[in-house]
């Protein structure tokens, strides 16, 4: 690239394939936000800059995305603690959740919390690697956050029964995914192969081989494809969320496995940072005919004597919480309270989207569901059961309906987001933690190539964007 381009009102020059930022506060306008639905919205060839765009302006003002892994391991040293970074899955109108997490972050002086993205989301929800990425970092810039910010793969998960078919097919899904993922800026992966636990074997050894040695496996893959300078934060899971209760037996038997091949294999390597566990909770929650949620059997104690475990014994951060969005608010205040490393917060933001959308819309959703998710349909389902544990699937298809809501519409749920996020960093601990994150966390510059055949067309913000 040998021309300039001139954008954002003239804050922002590209020449010769550099960025140049001229006017920081030009990015918290609605140029920015034309940008990002360029990069998700656009032609390939637009989509292509605008993401590139955003990374390096990124890159300029320190909205990098990192690792956590060094928090946590200053976590298990005894360095800090009191609080539960949330990771929270941001799978619906991801810019605008987005820019509500990030106003709160700001609010509360919070820097360690997790955005993430599971491999099955990434499916329905269609949002790639790299225009995830994309959406999170934007978010921030358009708010005036800066610091790391924390982008992780959840549930990178190997599916059981594919696994039982053909195993290396299935395992190499997972690490052409890694590697999706960590090119486009993911540095924090938690590798789920607790689906392969065998409890019909004699020893705890035995019943969690297979999970510990595929997960060496993937965590070599990831620790292969780190960028320099980056370690990346990878998480292990000894029991699938929905199942029986995590034991510190079953965590040493899969902790001390682990280990002992990792330093088999690669000897000094980086091994892993944090433990999901099973304490009660079900992804989603379990719902019942009338549409609510049934209460939930948290075992507290099986959190606290695992995150010990895992931080005396295995110098990890602790134990992680999966599908805890959909638990009544006062459970929150005790997850930091019993040092719970990190908590996974997803289905209920997809509620408070629902909830939100014009009843017409909703209705169009309903309507594609009954077509295209039929098939999902339990025979004793109630209307409210089926539409409820489905409607996720319908978030890809009308992404760009979702994306186009109303201002006074997006203005509520940007507002009903404010209050959930505000609540649930507040339980968990989150006000001040952007210290932690200064101490221990370091992302380095990373600029990337004037990608080869990008447009450098950025459409003008809209009269939508320019009332936001």
């Amino acid at each position: 690239m040998s021309d300039t381009t001139t954008l954002f009102g003239g804050a922002v020059t590209v020449a010769n394939g550099t960025v140049q930022l001229h006017d920081a506060a030009a990015l918290q306008s609605p140029h920015l936000d034309a940008l990002v639905r360029q990069a998700v919205f656009g032609t390939e060839s637009e989509r292509t800059f605008a993401r590139w765009l955003v990374w390096e302006l990124g890159q300029l003002v320190g909205v990098r995305a990192a690792s956590i892994h060094d928090l946590y391991v200053a976590r298990g040293a005894g360095k800090c603690g009191g609080f539960t970074v949330p990771a929270i899955n941001v799978r619906a109108v991801a810019y605008d959740t987005a820019r509500a997490i990030f106003r709160t972050a700001i609010k509360l002086d919070a820097g360690a919390f997790i955005l993430e993205i599971a491999r099955s989301e990434i499916a329905y929800t269609e949002q790639r690697p790299a225009e995830y990425v994309t959406v999170m970092l934007a978010a921030a810039l358009r708010e005036g956050y800066r610091g790391p910010v924390f982008i992780q793969g959840d549930h990178f998960q190997v599916n059981h029964k594919k696994y039982a078919n053909d195993p290396v097919t299935e395992v190499n899904a997972v690490k052409a995914l890694v590697t999706e993922a960590v090119a486009a800026g993911f540095y924090n992966i938690d590798v789920d192969t607790s689906t392969l636990v065998d409890l019909s074997k004699a020893t705890l050894d035995e019943q969690q081989r297979l999970n510990y040695e595929v997960c060496v496996d993937i965590t070599r893959f990831v620790r292969a494809a780190e960028p320099a300078g980056v370690t990346i934060s990878v998480g292990g899971e000894i029991g699938e969320v929905g199942t029986e209760n995590s034991t510190p037996e079953e965590l040493h038997a899969f902790m001390q496995g682990f280990n002992r091949t990792l330093a088999a294999q690669a000897p000094g390597m980086a091994g892993l940072s944090k433990i999901s566990v099973q304490s009660g909770t079900s992804h989603g929650g379990v719902v019942l005919p009338d549409g609510s949620i049934a209460d939930v059997a948290l075992d507290l104690d099986t959190l606290e004597t695992l995150s010990k475990l895992a931080r005396d014994d295995y110098g990890m951060a602790g134990a992680v919480q999966h599908g805890a969005s959909t638990l009544p608010d006062g459970a929150f205040n005790n997850f930091p309270k019993r040092e719970t490393a990190e908590i996974h917060l997803a289905t209920n933001f997809q509620n408070i989207m629902f909830d939100h959308i014009p009843a017409d819309l909703l209705q169009e959703v309903y309507a594609w569901l009954d077509v295209n998710a039929k098939d999902e349909r339990k025979a004793t389902d109630s209307d409210a059961q089926f539409y409820y544990k489905t409607r996720k699937k319908a978030i890809g298809p009308f992404k760009q309906r979702l994306w186009g809501l109303p201002a006074d519409v997006r203005a509520k749920l940007g507002a009903a987001y404010d209050d959930k996020f505000t609540f649930l960093f507040t339980q968990l601990g989150m006000q001040g933690t952007k210290q932690y994150v200064d101490a221990f966390c370091h992302a380095p510059v990373q600029h990337r190539p004037f990608p080869t055949g990008a447009s450098t067309i950025v459409a003008a913000p809209d009269d939508a964007d320019l009332s936001d």
